[in-house]
């Protein structure tokens, strides 16, 4: 059983960029799923992916 707080990245396969709807690639450290092509950062929180424009954020 997975820890509640721990992602989990068979979720990738599922979850795609909500503005391109591009593939995200998984930052562990800062707990984010990253769009390349938005060029945007989506936060992990508690586990779950928040895939909210707004609460995004820019990588610039």
């Amino acid at each position: 059983m997975t820890d509640a707080t721990t992602f989990d990245r068979r979720m990738l396969e599922s979850l795609v960029c909500p503005v391109t709807q591009a593939i995200l690639t998984y930052d562990a450290e800062r707990q984010e799923l990253v769009s390349k092509a938005a060029h945007l950062a989506f936060p992990i929180r508690d586990g779950i992916p928040i895939m909210l424009v707004g609460e995004a954020r820019n990588l610039d």
